[in-house]
């Protein structure tokens, strides 16, 4: 479960190190090289049409699922709801997690977790080839005016964290670096970003767009060595936008 960029990499960091990956492996993927600037800020419309998932059930069946993604990409099953185990605990002894600022370990968290309010909230993982993933979160709001609220919360964040630091789990430095991406608009309001991860010579590079959908608010990352093909998350960003739309009327 993505619980910031801290929790987020470094288990696959972890991989990447024994699998013997060098930081040569992101030498031709834009992981070293200069990030473009955020965009401007995009303002959701607060009366944006489409009622919200109550149901939390109905909101997860409303994500992309393994059929809408890449040949290769498998679930990853939720430790809670799939694997019943207890949830997770966030003030481990053990955990040497922490970014500074501190607010900047909230990048990449769950929408629901940085907009309070959501009225239901789901999450999907995925793997694929060469230790990439694609993950998606939602979070539906009672009123258009909440989700353009969370929406802006999301873009507010990234301005004072567009370089940072960190560390994992186990202590380890992670330096952290989020600039613009170009990608077409989607929904009734979207934002791109990119999020250059690196920790020991090896760098993970995340594809994210964040996407309202009446009063949801959707957010999807993917992850991997290089980054990930423009068009195919544009066509993910597509049917996850279909998905969550409301039913036609009649």
């Amino acid at each position: 479960m993505r619980r910031g960029t801290v929790a987020a990499s470094c288990s696959l960091f972890a991989v990447l190190a024994l699998s013997a990956c060098s930081s040569s492996a992101s030498g031709d993927s834009g992981a070293g090289a200069s990030l473009a600037p955020l965009g401007p800020v995009v303002t959701a419309a607060p009366d944006a049409a489409g009622t919200p998932f109550t149901d939390r059930g109905a909101l997860k069946a409303a994500l992309l699922d393994v059929g809408d993604l890449p040949v290769g990409f498998t679930p990853v099953p939720d430790p809670e709801d799939d694997l019943g185990l207890p949830p997770a605990s966030g003030s481990a002894d053990s955990d040497k997690s922490s970014t500074d600022p501190a607010e900047c370990g909230a990048v990449l968290s769950p929408v629901a977790d940085q907009r309070a309010g959501a009225v239901a909230s789901a999450s999907g993982w995925f793997t694929g080839p060469g230790f990439a993933t694609i993950d998606q979160d939602a979070a539906s709001y009672g009123t258009g005016a909440d989700a353009s609220a969370a929406f802006a919360a999301v873009q507010d964040r990234l301005v004072g964290c567009t370089e940072y630091t960190g560390t994992d789990a186990d202590g380890v430095q992670v330096q952290y670096r989020v600039g613009g991406r170009e990608q077409q608009p989607a929904g009734d309001a979207s934002v791109a970003f990119r999020l250059v991860t690196t920790s020991e010579g090896v760098s993970l590079v995340s594809d994210v767009v964040v996407v309202v959908v009446g009063s949801t608010v959707t957010q999807l990352v993917a992850t991997g060595q290089d980054p990930i093909d423009a068009g195919v998350l544009g066509d993910l960003t597509a049917t996850a936008v279909a998905k969550l739309a409301p039913a036609p009327a009649g």
